[in-house]
């Protein structure tokens, strides 16, 4: 089908407001998307007609709106094609889910010493979790650097040294992921599409490599389940996460993936209703996955909220909606290296839907501030990738993030605005 963005613009009433007596340009998709007319519709219909809380309900309104939940864990599964809906566990989003993994598998299958690999391009969200556990339980935090270009190198798979002092001499990345996979590596926790460079990494490469040496992969897919199609059985991660609000859907509704002998292996996140089994004054038993990680009311609306936004992802096309966003991350970078003193961070080979730059001496939230008052929405500071600002050598950079409603007219607007607020310095 032919992908028409005007058109798709009419299902988001909020791009046609004005910010400043101004267009509204909204550019800061990575940290929430518009919602759709259908998404708000759907959920407003059930609150006004099929409210009721959901499991073990023997009365009609339960049963729908347990109907309805419960497809939306179907709907999921088929979006990221796992195995079964025992696979698929509701959180508030992915950093919830990432914290349960940290809490439950340092809990379960690490002891002090142990290690945990990241990378120097995590979001905060996959580097603090573990730094917790690090405290709490004595495992080690370990960082893979990436080169200047912001890419990971995979091709290497030479003995390292270990130690920090040894690891801080080789922040090029040119000795790959395989050289930082020790005896004492447990998991390893990674970003799909970076949050603030754009870059794609190679998670099946990665995965591979790991599941070589007997380690599971955790996907932090934030930035790659609105931008692409994310199939977990071919990509053959452990654990694959992603937030409702950077895909069209609510806020407060996430979505963790795990392989069922692992969810099975894992102990309970929280206690409450709903993920036991029996409850005496002796013991407590407990529910299987996903029931096991879901204690208390789930916010069952939010999660039909999901389901529709995917099916309205999925009517667009998701290969229509990456080709659009690519050939716009193309379009913005081409037209923005035009401009005198620009620097891009992250210019790597597989790069999608984010330019992050500075421009001169021009301070990151001065620019942000002054695209602001002409109607230009983009995100400014550490991005909540502090570690990578430091590699990066800065501290803080400009980020426009696209998304399925973004045109090149819009672009225009965002490079016309840099060059004014430029001009003021």
């Amino acid at each position: 089908m032919s992908y028409d963005v005007n058109k798709v613009r009419e299902d988001f009433p909020i791009l046609g407001r004005e910010v400043y007596g101004r267009p509204l340009v909204y550019l800061d998709n990575a940290a929430t998307t518009q919602k759709p007319l259908c998404v708000l519709d759907a959920m407003r219909e059930e609150y006004l007609n099929v409210n009721a809380n959901v499991h073990r309900g023997v009365h009609y309104l339960s049963q729908q709106a347990t109907d309805l939940h419960e497809a939306a864990r179907e709907r999921v599964r088929r979006f990221i094609n796992a195995r079964s809906t025992n696979e698929i566990v509701f959180t508030r989003g992915t950093t919830e889910a990432i914290n349960l993994v940290a809490q439950t598998f340092c809990e379960s299958q690490m002891r002090e010493g142990d290690e945990v690999l990241v990378t120097d391009m995590e979001h905060h969200s996959n580097i603090v979790p573990w730094q917790l556990q690090a405290q709490r339980r004595g495992i080690v935090v370990r960082h893979l650097p990436i080169t200047d270009r912001g890419e990971i190198c995979c091709d290497n798979v030479a003995a390292h040294p270990t130690g920090t002092a040894d690891f801080a001499a080789h922040r090029t990345g040119t000795e790959g992921i395989a050289t930082y996979l020790t005896e004492r590596t447990r998991l390893v926790s990674l970003c799909h599409v970076s949050n603030v460079l754009g870059t794609v990494n190679p998670v099946e490469e990665i995965i591979r490599m790991a599941h070589e040496r007997g380690i599971p992969v955790l996907i932090d897919g934030a930035q790659s389940a609105p931008h692409m199609k994310i199939d977990v059985q071919a990509m053959d991660c452990d654990f694959f996460c992603f937030s409702g609000h950077k895909m069209y859907g609510p806020t407060g509704i996430g979505v963790l993936y795990g392989k069922e002998e692992w969810l099975e292996r894992l102990p309970p996140y929280q206690g409450g209703g709903e993920m036991i089994d029996q409850v005496s004054w002796e013991r407590t038993t407990f529910e299987h996955a996903p029931l096991k990680f879901e204690a208390g009311t789930p916010d069952y609306v939010a999660t039909h909220g999901l389901a529709t936004a995917i099916d309205y992802m999925e009517r667009l096309g998701l290969d229509n909606i990456a080709a659009h966003e690519q050939e716009l991350t193309r379009y913005a970078m081409e037209q923005m290296r035009q401009i005198p003193g620009m620097r891009f961070f992250g210019e790597a080979e597989r790069k999608d839907a984010v330019v992050s730059f500075l421009v001169g001496d021009i301070h990151h939230l001065d620019m942000g501030t002054l695209l602001d008052r002409l109607g230009i929405a983009v995100r400014t500071g550490h991005h909540c990738a502090h570690p990578l600002m430091t590699r990066l050598g800065v501290t803080g950079t400009v980020r426009a993030s696209f998304a399925l409603y973004n045109t090149k007219e819009e672009i225009d607007a965002l490079v016309e605005g840099i060059r004014r607020v430029a001009r003021m310095f």
